[in-house]
């Protein structure tokens, strides 16, 4: 077990006024909360935070990270609560262990866990915005728990790693610690693809091995090449970590021998002049690769990072990298965030400092459903990126994929907004023109222009998605607004309420209390978008006249023509749910529900073919699952049959053995040849496999299908060729 006393002398080794009685405090009340829990390596729980505080301090971190580092656990694992934290520990320590504190829930479908897991990240996200110590500690809490995932069963692992590779790593990278982005990369990499990454591995220290000659050779004349400038330096070797060189022998689709920067040496001098010196020493003393410079001194990349790079040919033939950066630049490459840590600069450490205001655009869009944000966050923390300007030479950073719908949005919402066309270096473009690095890009606008459904196809960044489908649920409200006064208006009729200039002669505030809406156009809209109905609104004032109310108290209510559908909505209210036609989901499928104009909302498998097109509008997506079981759900089939005596009785004995029933019943034949379409009650997708099975059994029967039809005699013979031939 890591020792208190040793981190403790490592923070004062760098920070002698750090404040002892807050470390001591955390370190005893955290070993008091863990006492007698256990890891899965069987070893004490306090190791865990020890070595958490152990990163931190190794990050140079002040003394509120390293005890927030010690206390990370207890709001999630131990009986201490927030106001006993609090109380002992006051509100900065105790809201960032908050933030750090996982959602749990108890429900075990995967939609309420990937909720639960995105609500996390963004609480998570949104506290580093305030202080980005929270991502920090994280971080080192990620990383420990990553040293000992071996302890864990596979299935985690797995899950995990992936995790890991998907937004940790990424994060590590956008704040720039290299070197803990490469040791979560490659410890992912090693228990996702462990045959790989131990062949990879065996590769690299056979080709180390045999080049260790050419490597001191090139070593040394670095060196010599400092001494002869005056140049105090130093001169660094390092093998490319294994990770990222699998990725990039996967993406590019070469050999480890074509590889050129796999072996890397790092000059540190003492200042930029001198990088730019010895950059030219190496170009005259090796013959540099063409394409392969790249100078991140005059351009530093978004987290800060800066270096010269170059690509040589060395000693027989051997390629090589040097990067060549001066020694601040050295430590942020490393430590990113953490090298100049901003308590240093007297400043809050928050998300307004320059190099941390990316972290605003990954919480955009706080109304995203949980898999949106997921796939947003991932898609946003992609390290590649590209750098382009706008005429006036003002720089702009965009992922790798961004198209001059993003360059709009990143200069302005409303440039984006109104923008009809692009000239990228003076060339009039297509709006979906996939932007490089160095590219001037001029926006087209126009006040009559507005923001296309088709962009949401082609545009990467989260703030263009975000403002993108805001306008368009916007114009979708408006919409369903209109429609809600309809349909009102139509139901007023029914009831025989006057109707003469619209809805004016009805007072709607007490329907909008009634129904916990805000506003009349919040009522309005939900009847448009069929989350209410007409009759529920208009209800009231059918009392008023002397009718009956006729309104249902249940909190999940089917569709009409949608018997016994039990689906909950996540997080809304008393919507009406239907089955979609096209899929016909039951009970055990995974399920998605869309917002329909009018009709509720309709309940799709998540597999359904409709969804490719569903997809173009996000923001009609909701979270739903089932509900209660033990309701019946009719399911059409077509059971194809050989023309002979008794064949519907078998058929109908096969369907109450598997405990069905049979709602409907329409047979036609011709040409000895048969079809029965049938409508059976199943109570979900288990059942229904049953029946299909067991009619299957019945000889004669040659093949059974889904799905509604018009025309059975048609039917019949479309398929009378298959039962002649015996298809199934």
């Amino acid at each position: 077990m890591p020792r208190f006393d040793d981190i403790l002398e490592q923070v004062q080794a760098y920070k002698p006024t750090c404040d002892e009685d807050l470390l001591r405090r955390a370190y005893v009340f955290s070993a008091m909360a863990h006492q007698g829990q256990v890891r899965a390596s069987g070893e004490p729980y306090l190791v865990h935070p020890l070595e958490v505080a152990r990163i931190l301090a190794e990050m140079r971190l002040d003394e509120v990270a390293i005890a927030v580092g010690l206390l990370h656990d207890l709001l999630e694992d131990t009986y201490v609560t927030e106001e006993t934290l609090r109380d002992q520990f006051g509100d900065r320590i105790t809201n960032l262990v908050k933030a750090l504190t996982k959602i749990t829930t108890l429900e075990k479908s995967y939609a309420a866990r990937q909720a639960a897991q995105a609500e996390s990240f963004r609480r998570m996200l949104l506290a580093s915005i305030e202080d980005i110590r929270v991502l920090l500690v994280k971080l080192a809490d990620r990383l420990h728990n990553m040293r000992t995932l071996n302890f864990l069963d596979e299935n985690k692992r797995q899950r995990i790693s992936q995790e890991t590779l998907e937004i940790y790593a990424p994060l590590a990278h956008r704040l720039g610690m290299g070197r803990i982005k490469a040791e979560l990369e490659d410890l992912a990499f090693w228990n996702l693809f462990p045959e790989e990454a131990r062949r990879l591995s065996e590769e690299l220290s056979a080709r180390r091995e045999k080049a260790s000659a050419a490597i001191e050779l090139v070593r040394s004349e670095l060196e010599h090449m400092l001494k002869e400038l005056s140049i105090e330096g130093e001169v660094r070797f390092r093998i490319k970590h294994l990770y990222s060189i699998w990725r990039k022998l996967n993406v590019q689709g070469i050999s480890l021998h074509e590889l050129f920067d796999f072996l890397a040496f790092r000059v540190v001098v003492d200042n930029v002049a001198n990088c730019y010196a010895v950059l030219g020493l190496v170009h005259q003393r090796w013959r540099p690769v063409p394409g392969r410079f790249k100078d991140y001194i005059s351009v530093p990349k978004s987290n800060g990072y800066q270096s010269l790079h170059t690509s040589l040919l060395g000693p027989e033939g051997l390629p090589f990298e040097v990067q060549i950066r001066t020694w601040d630049m050295d430590e942020v490459a490393e430590k990113g965030v953490a090298a100049h840590w901003l308590y240093k600069e007297g400043r809050d450490p928050g998300a307004d400092h320059p190099r941390l205001a990316w972290l605003r655009s990954l919480v955009e869009g706080q109304q995203e459903s949980p898999r949106e944000f997921l796939d947003s966050l991932r898609l946003n923390l992609y390290p590649e990126e590209v750098f382009c300007f706008t005429p006036k030479g003002e720089l702009v950073r965009l992922p790798r994929g961004a198209t001059p719908v993003d360059f709009a949005y990143a200069i302005h919402t409303e440039v984006g907004n109104t923008c009809v066309g692009a000239r990228v270096n003076g060339r009039l473009v297509p709006l979906r023109t996939v932007l490089k690095t160095g590219d001037i890009v001029e926006i087209q606008t126009s006040p009559n222009q507005v923001p296309r459904r088709g962009w949401l196809e082609f545009v990467v960044t989260a703030r263009a998605r975000t403002k993108i489908r805001a306008y368009l649920k916007k114009g979708e409200k408006d919409r369903a607004r209109v429609l809600g006064r309809k349909l009102l208006e139509r139901e007023a009729r029914r009831l025989g309420l006057a109707v003469k200039q619209g809805l004016e002669g009805f007072n709607l505030k007490e329907a909008v209390v009634h129904h916990g809406f805000a506003k009349e156009e919040d009522l309005l809209a939900a009847v448009g978008f069929g989350r209410l109905s007409a009759r529920e609104v208009m209800a009231v004032f059918a009392r008023e006249k002397g009718e009956p109310e006729k309104t249902s108290a249940s909190k999940v209510r089917p569709h009409p023509g949608s018997e016994g559908l039990v689906v909950e909505v996540m997080g809304d209210r008393d919507l009406l749910t239907f089955r979609a036609k096209c899929c016909q989901p039951l009970p055990g499928d995974p399920i998605v529900g869309y917002v329909t104009r009018g009709r509720g909302v309709a309940i799709h498998r998540r597999s359904c073919p409709n969804l490719r097109r569903l997809a173009l509008a996000p923001e009609r997506e909701v979270e739903v699952r089932w509900g209660s079981l033990g309701a019946s759900y009719p399911m059409p089939l077509h059971v194809f049959f050989e023309d002979r005596p008794g064949m519907l009785a078998a058929i109908s004995q096969a369907i109450t053995s598997a405990g069905s029933n049979i709602r409907t019943c329409h047979l036609a034949t011709e040409d000895r040849c048969g079809v029965v379409n049938l409508e059976v009650d199943v109570s979900g997708r288990d059942q229904l496999e049953k029946v299909v099975a067991l009619i299957r059994r019945v000889s004669g029967v040659t093949r059974v299908d889904f799905g509604f039809t018009r025309d059975f005699r048609q039917l019949v013979a479309t398929r009378g060729s298959e039962v002649a031939g015996g298809a199934r």
